[in-house]
């Protein structure tokens, strides 16, 4: 039974305001906390060839409708929606996709969304028995169909919907959004890597899904003393087309410039939040970032285990695939965060082990990246001083922590082991004047001099590190961006000979930048056309000489 409205707001302050006296941060260790979350942050964002890789997909897909359709009169549309229109994705991010078709005003019926699934399957079964493609799958019992497929030659699944104009509106709005503030993306990008890592990112599972990680990072922003973002409802005056939106903008520039709030702290202080109010979903609690407050809610008359309004269609719950049971191991992940935070805010832990317990694989990949596979890179914990043993931290089911986290280890740390270090990473070494160089011959060419130096790094430290840069080998360039043979099976993907260069938000289409303006606008990515296939002679293009490059 959900209760009122001033009932629950008077309940959710007395409990977030008990949570955060009794975990208080130390602001000797916040910059540390930041260093360790802008490396996460740095090491997991993707590079230059996931962007091609993937527009790269969206050209070939457009062929294939085209190819199907071609002797329809309403040929469909092949547009990219989801984390890759927002930029937060990453290397192994699925890649959404929607065939939309051109009379936007006639409404396809399910039954019509699932018959064209079906012809699609066709010709994806024939590519993957051609080895193509694999792991084609259509999903039809779910509330949106999908076609599921995976591309060989790139390893990037596909997930294709039936005119899910929803799902793409969702995602230009997220992206003009993510404008107001850096730290809405950065904090969003780092809760996706965490719930990822936790295994808690995954509506399927009864998890939670991207969407609703993504707004509840956003209502917390909303929910600041001061506020750093606004209420999406102030954006929507003239309605929630993106580019009605976006002229609205200007007036929120500096938004939340008066909180001085670092990433670092805002994400103890979101997953403290969450904490604070386990109790109070069963009790109609709901966070609607389109008022940008908390209000109580039914579904359907009954309560949600996790309600998060949706800012376009406020009648649905955007975590309703949250089931009741795994509530309880979404929590236990939140509550283990926090005492990792804090033990590390004690010095009861240092930075690389904080790293690894709260983003997993993605923390080990920062010695990789920093050439010291083999753990000669010593995590340094300043002094702090005594530790605070009155703290009164989220409840455990037991009495050691360390009990507790190996218990936790096996139910919602599970690590999701990702593919090795890209081939293009490049070897770095962080001194105290930040990042110090970067050999020539492995993004395009690039030396050190276009580097811009990073920040310091005061939980890392090396060993007897070397004085010279050159000691450590870059890998090789043998794959995307930055090599001229393309890799074999699969469609392939691109060749070229030297990697784009790419500005702040690496992602255009001719679509969407009609959308927004100049000055939120992305720069085109500068690639040669690819091949996907020698025995896909409708879908290829025409190459110049091996290299060579195409003029644009």
């Amino acid at each position: 039974m959900a209760l009122r409205l001033k009932v629950l707001s008077k309940k959710v302050q007395k409990f977030e305001r008990r949570g955060m006296q009794n975990c208080k941060l130390n602001p000797e260790r916040v910059p540390a906390l930041d260093a360790i979350l802008n490396d996460v942050f740095d090491v997991s964002r993707p590079k230059p060839h996931d962007y091609d890789v993937r527009k790269d997909l969206v050209r070939i897909f457009n062929e294939i409708a085209r190819e199907i359709f071609g002797k329809s009169t309403d040929i469909p549309i092949v547009e990219e929606f989801g984390s890759f229109v927002m930029d937060l994705f990453n290397a192994k991010s699925d890649l959404d996709l929607s065939f939309n078709f051109t009379q936007s005003g006639v409404q396809i019926t399910r039954e019509k969304k699932i018959q064209t699934l079906r012809k699609l399957a066709k010709k994806f079964y024939a590519l993957q028995s051609g080895g193509h493609v694999y792991g084609v799958h259509p999903i039809t019992t779910a509330k949106v169909p999908i076609l599921k497929v995976v591309d060989r030659g790139t390893g990037v699944e596909c997930d294709i919907s039936i005119e899910n104009r929803d799902g793409i509106l969702k995602s230009q709005l997220i992206r003009i959004f993510c404008s107001i503030d850096e730290r809405f993306r950065k904090l969003s990008f780092l809760m996706k890597t965490w719930a990822k890592a936790q295994k808690i990112n995954s509506s399927k599972d009864g998890t939670l899904n991207s969407l609703s990680i993504i707004q509840l990072v956003a209502f917390h922003l909303q929910t600041r003393n001061p506020p750093i973002l606004p209420p999406f409802s102030a954006l929507f005056k003239d309605g929630t087309d993106p580019a009605s939106v976006a002229k609205l903008l200007s007036n929120f520039v500096n938004y939340g410039k008066s909180n001085k709030e670092s990433v670092a702290e805002l994400l103890v202080s979101l997953l403290m939040k969450l904490s604070s109010v386990e109790k109070l979903w069963p009790k109609g609690l709901c966070a609607s970032v389109y008022e940008g407050s908390w209000t109580s809610k039914t579904w359907a008359s009954k309560v949600g285990a996790i309600s998060v309004e949706d800012f376009t269609d406020r009648s649905q719950n955007v975590s309703r695939a949250v089931a009741a049971p795994e509530v309880k191991v979404i929590y236990e992940c939140i509550h283990q965060s926090i005492r990792h935070l804090f033990a590390f805010m004690d010095g009861q832990i240092d930075g690389f082990k904080l790293g690894e317990l709260l983003f997993g694989q993605v923390a080990k990949q920062l010695l990789v990246s920093a050439g010291v596979a083999n753990s000669k890179m010593k995590v340094v914990t300043p002094s702090v001083g005594a530790v605070n043993t009155n703290r009164v931290l989220p409840p455990s089911n037991t009495q050691s922590a360390q009990a507790k986290g190996a218990q936790n280890n096996i139910r919602c740390q599970k690590r999701e082991h990702e593919s090795p270090a890209d081939s293009t990473l490049t070897k770095k070494m962080r001194y105290s004047d930040g990042w110090s160089g970067t050999l020539p011959g492995s993004w395009g060419g690039t030396s050190s001099a276009n580097w811009v130096a990073g920040q310091q790094l005061p939980h890392f430290e090396m060993e007897q590190a070397q004085k010279h840069l050159e000691h450590w080998r870059i890998l090789p360039n043998t794959g995307w961006g930055g090599t001229q043979q393309p890799n074999a099976g699969g469609w392939n993907g691109t060749w070229q000979t030297q990697a784009p260069s790419y500005h702040a938000g690496p992602y255009s289409s001719s679509s969407s930048n009609q959308l927004f303006p100049a000055s939120l606008r992305l720069h085109s990515v500068q690639t040669n056309p690819s091949t996907f296939g020698t025995s896909w002679p409708s879908f290829r293009t025409n190459l110049p000489p091996q290299g060579t490059q195409q003029s644009h």
